[in-house]
């Protein structure tokens, strides 16, 4: 039985809990931590979970109880001191995404899973989406062909209130807008499918309808790859209709989630040929349609593949490199954004982009935070729509 706390109990920790309490025979969760005590508490009542709370995480650690997983589902400035700290206790961490705000600290967490030999893994959990990991399938089938071009649209809305959270639009607490802390399933996304390195990126920030944030809003960037293929990523807040996916443009046709196919022909002038090249279309769409679905999606589904990985000594599937590598991607077009340049890969380590706090102390202020408001009442939250 594997024992498992869980460090912050605000709206995504729901959906840790929920995947967990999914496998009562692999696991159970012994600790609940929260600097808002009360809201763990109430957590713990909703639940009807059997767990000790803590206010904070160092007192959990040092408390005796036996922890095997800690799931770190903090705000990202904390993520990296709170991860480290428990696999320095010897505990394995899942933790929320980002990865941490920065490049930096996600090689001091890698470090630490290193030196304590435990296992690190990071959420992006939109990979256990079944219409994702049929695309990955797809791809990888070559049915369509190598990938060329990318389209990635991680289209979210939010209510101005939404930034009043006391944590939220700042650079130091959030460690940036949507770039940073929702695109980043996208970005995951991306690189996972693509298997790709980028090579270079340029982009735009803006703050067009959340004047109580110092963060961006919205931005749009675009990757080349060291194959020379391309990749355009609008990461925004302010989209109605919160219409996501990702369109892949490869030799032969084109593939997207949500699942759509098209695939042209040549006339011999090279314009294309009317109603294209319908056998490819029915071919890759009987491959689609032939996968499996998986057992479990979302977090449940990330939960079941990283619990398997501690029960049989293995790497889950998304492991701290992959959470580094879309960190330092985001930081990038953090990067290309203030300075209007083209920015290269990797970041080196000398550059201030890389270091911890480096972004924050160079991130221009779109607005001043106007409102703080120290928590929200429990309602709803989205994790995304790809339907």
């Amino acid at each position: 039985m594997i024992n498992v706390a869980v460090v912050g109990t605000g709206g995504i920790s729901s959906a840790h809990i929920q995947g967990l309490l999914t496998f009562p025979d692999r696991c159970r969760i012994v600790a609940l931590c929260d600097i808002y005590p009360e809201k763990a508490e109430a957590t713990k009542k909703k639940y009807d979970l059997d767990a000790v709370v803590f206010s904070n995480h160092t007192d959990m650690l040092n408390s005796g109880i036996k922890i095997d997983v800690v799931h770190v589902c903090t705000p990202p400035y904390v993520h990296a001191s709170i991860s480290i700290d428990a696999m320095d206790h010897g505990c394995n961490v899942l933790v929320e995404k980002p990865m941490a705000a920065s490049v930096e600290e996600c090689d001091r967490m890698l470090e630490a899973q290193k030196r304590n030999n435990v296992t690190l893994g990071v959420i992006a959990q939109n990979r256990f989406r079944n219409g994702v990991y049929k695309l990955k399938k797809l791809l990888d089938s070559n049915l369509a062909g190598k990938m060329r071009f990318a389209r990635v649209e991680s289209a979210w809305w939010r209510a101005h209130c939404y930034y009043d959270l006391w944590w939220r639009g700042t650079w130091e607490k959030e460690g940036g807008g949507p770039t940073l802390n929702h695109a980043v399933h996208h970005i995951d996304m991306l690189n996972w499918l693509s298997g790709k390195a980028p090579k270079t990126v340029v982009a735009m920030l803006s703050n067009v309808m959340h004047d109580n944030a110092e963060v961006e809003d919205i931005s749009v960037a675009c990757v080349k790859f060291d194959d020379n293929s391309l990749a355009e990523i609008t990461s925004s807040v302010v989209h109605h209709g919160e219409e996501q996916g990702i369109t892949l443009q490869c030799e032969k046709a084109k593939i997207a989630v949500p699942f759509d196919v098209k695939a042209e022909e040549g006339q011999g002038n090279g314009f294309p040929k009317d109603g294209g090249n319908p056998e490819l279309v029915q071919k890759i769409t009987e491959y689609y349609n032939s996968l499996p679905d998986l057992k479990y999606e979302g977090h449940t589904g990330e939960i079941d593949d990283y619990l398997t990985a501690i029960e049989n000594g293995t790497s889950p599937m998304i492991t701290g490199i992959d959470g580094k590598k879309t960190v330092e991607l985001i930081t990038a077009i953090y990067a290309a954004g203030f300075t209007g340049t083209t920015v290269e890969f990797p970041l080196p380590k000398d550059s201030i982009y890389y270091k911890a706090g480096g972004t924050v102390s160079v991130a221009p202020h779109f607005y001043e935070k106007s409102a703080s408001v120290e928590n929200f009442a429990d309602e709803t939250i989205t994790l995304g729509n790809y339907k």
